[in-house]
């Protein structure tokens, strides 16, 4: 990225968090496993293009083994690095995005086991928050987004309740106030069986659907 990393933050945030999304950013690029907050909740971040710190992010949270990991975005491009997207997935994609809706597709070439969990798909989402976009755009990728707790612990909205074991574990924790909470994102695959309902959450499984139907 040419050019002051702090361009790339929109003006809407404030000028006291911009050095730290500036440092979240480095550190992400440098390979690190960070805490940061999304539209739903604190989500622990890697870069997906960082096979290392992808693993470091599964071990962190004592995820199991072949669990994938999802991932969130700050455009279209990015999305496209790490998935296919059908014309059933743009239509989606144009419905709810940005926004916590969190589409299973076909994962492109490359992309690290420990994300598909030796699958063939990726779960991926573009971020309506402006600090996880932003975050996602300096970082220059895609981020993993699995949220920040233990595993089986409940997830956590503010930096506060993050996990202090969790937190030892981390590089940095991007503290930019409380997240909204509420229910996570909702998760649907797409496949041969037509549109499946993974993950209950924040976008009624009725809106997807009347969404592909409208299309």
């Amino acid at each position: 990225m040419s050019g002051r990393p702090e361009a790339a933050i929109p003006a809407a945030i404030p000028a006291a968090l911009r050095g730290a999304l500036a440092q979240a950013a480095a550190a992400l690029r440098a390979g690190g496993v960070i805490a940061y907050p999304t539209e739903t909740f604190y989500g622990l971040g890697a870069l997906a293009a960082h096979a290392g710190a992808v693993a470091r992010v599964a071990a962190a949270k004592g995820r199991p083994d072949g669990k994938p990991l999802p991932l969130l975005a700050a455009s279209l491009a990015q999305v496209e690095a790490v998935a296919e997207l059908s014309p059933e997935a743009r239509r989606l994609a144009a419905a709810f995005w940005p926004g916590p809706l969190t589409l299973v597709l076909p994962a492109r070439p490359g992309v690290h086991d420990a994300i598909t969990g030796g699958g063939a798909t990726v779960g991926v989402r573009l971020t309506s928050s402006p600090v996880a976009a932003a975050l996602a755009t300096l970082a220059q990728g895609a981020l993993v987004a699995t949220s920040a707790n233990l595993a089986g612990a409940p997830p956590a909205a503010s930096v506060a309740a993050l996990d202090p074991a969790l937190v030892a574990r981390l590089d940095l924790v991007l503290d930019a106030g409380p997240a909204p909470g509420g229910l996570p994102s909702t998760v649907v695959a797409l496949g041969d069986e037509g549109l499946i309902l993974v993950r209950a959450g924040a976008i009624a499984f009725e809106r997807v659907q009347a969404a592909l139907a409208g299309g």
